[in-house]
């Protein structure tokens, strides 16, 4: 495996930072940052920008709707071309467009041409990026590390978007946007787009990873046909498909209460103004980045579908204590707890996907994961409004702090999630040095760690063979792979 094997690194690149022992990986997260500080940013400027041009709520509602509809337009596409085509293709298509997107309204806003229509184009086009961004992301990253480094890494992810996206970015754009213009923190973007490139551009070709040779057919009628093969895996896997189930009603319970409510609970029942509200949220990204990273430094759990649907289920009861909180800083602590117990899991869940979906369908399964939420959080932000008028501000929180653990537990009981994960270990105990023999002959070979359903992939990569290039498909073998 590429940067696991051959690239050690220094000594104190251990834990969470295990994985930056790859040069790969390197790239790859430098990429990643570049790329999450460039939306932190865009964020910010974009609605400078309209305000700046005497736009208002309406404008801004039409720009987020085109990036909106770009994202849901192309993310289940993004999964089938994330298994058809080499992903660092499709990240290098994606940020090259970017680049040259933003870069163009940069000048445009720079020189004052810059209009509402050519605003929202572009957003839909950052948006129908992104829809191919994602699947591409996390299909690439099983080929550049060893199983044992996909905790660590989806860990560092999940750091990296609420500092750098959520917090660093916006900052940034603040005071481009106080010091010079909305235009000087577009130009910013388009820097850090480039920026972005050049360290895709140095990332060496990495192989498809598939173990079954794609059928020769008409290319639209075999991408329906691998769109419904995704669902049709989707179906037939009970611990993926009750996961996404849950997944959606808790997104649809909780993130409309935590983004469009808590800011009328910090006003009406803390009497808190703006500065507590950044507060409050600050406090659910810094718990999210604590959380991620927290989990990183841990192997995975033995018990690993059990413990990630809990820690969601449970993770949401504090939001209970937030509708009847009349203090703001019971207010933060708690969306602080409810932030690691998000976070933390979904380090399990997006190393889950990348440990036991097959690899031929890995883009499909994550695109359809990253759909979920593109779905359901919208509608669960347009439904909290009504839903608190008509019940009131505390009974919405306790319903979305109560119902998650009550469904937690139906998901793991209906999917029979505990059985599953004995029999599909990830991280199973190391095996003895000189294993024990018997009189009747040595020991039978112990069993794959991802179990005899789903084939495992090989623990040493596509990546290293020397002959290997980018768009040749490496079959992954049926033999299993030792697995720290």
């Amino acid at each position: 495996m590429t940067g696991s094997r051959d690239e050690q690194g220094p000594g104190w690149l251990r834990g969470p930072l295990r994985p930056f022992r790859s040069g790969q990986y390197q790239l790859l997260a430098g990429a990643l940052t570049m790329s999450l500080f460039a939306a932190g940013v865009w964020m910010i400027a974009v609605v400078w920008q309209i305000i700046e041009m005497g736009g208002g709520p309406g404008e801004l509602s039409f720009v987020s709707a085109a990036a909106a509809a770009g994202m849901l337009a192309t993310t289940l596409l993004g999964g089938v071309l994330a298994d058809r085509v080499p992903q660092r293709r499709i990240l290098l298509l994606v940020a090259g467009v970017r680049s040259v997107t933003v870069g163009l309204v940069a000048a445009l806003a720079l020189t004052d041409r810059l209009q509402l229509w050519q605003l929202a184009a572009v957003s839909l086009l950052i948006g129908v990026g992104n829809g191919f961004h994602y699947p591409a992301y996390s299909a690439l990253l099983p080929s550049i590390l060893s199983p044992e480094d996909l905790l660590p890494a989806n860990g560092v992810e999940g750091m990296l978007r609420p500092t750098i996206m959520q917090a660093a970015g916006p900052a940034l754009a603040s005071v481009l946007v106080a010091a010079w213009s909305p235009g000087a923190a577009l130009l910013v973007v388009t820097v850090l787009e480039v920026a972005g490139v050049l360290f895709l551009v140095a990332l060496r070709p990495v192989p498809l990873r598939h173990d079954r040779a794609a059928p020769a057919a008409h290319p639209i009628r075999s991408t329906l046909t691998d769109l419904r093969d995704g669902f049709v895996y989707m179906g037939r896997t009970p611990w993926l498909l009750a996961t996404l189930l849950y997944a959606s009603v808790l997104i649809l319970l909780i993130m409309g209460p935590i983004e469009v409510l808590i800011p009328f609970v910090v006003k009406d029942r803390a009497g808190g103004g703006p500065g507590d509200h950044a507060l409050v949220m600050a406090a659910f990204g810094v718990g999210g980045a604590i959380g991620s990273l927290g989990m990183a430094a841990f192997r995975m759990p033995r018990r690993y579908l059990t413990v990630m649907n809990l820690f969601w289920g449970l993770g949401c009861l504090p939001l209970a204590v937030v509708g009847v909180a009349g203090q703001v800083w019971v207010i933060a602590v708690a969306v602080f707890a409810v932030g690691i117990c998000f976070s933390a899991p979904m380090v399990i869940w997006g190393t889950l996907l990348q440990r036991r979906v097959p690899p031929h369908m890995l883009g499909r399964v994550s695109s359809l994961d990253f759909f979920v939420s593109l779905v359901f959080m919208p509608v669960s932000m347009a439904v909290a409004g009504p839903v608190s008028t008509g019940i009131g501000l505390g009974a919405t929180f306790a319903l979305a702090g109560l119902l998650p653990a009550l469904l937690a537990i139906l998901a793991i009981g209906l999917a029979r999630m505990p059985q599953d994960e004995l029999a599909h270990p990830l991280d199973p105990p190391a095996e003895p040095a000189d294993p024990p023999t018997s009189a009747d002959g040595p020991a039978d070979p112990p069993a794959s760690a991802e179990g005899p359903v789903e084939p495992p992939v090989s623990a040493e990569g596509p990546a290293d063979s020397a002959a290997s290039g980018e768009g040749q498909t490496v079959p992954v073998g049926p033999e299993p792979a030792v697995r720290v």
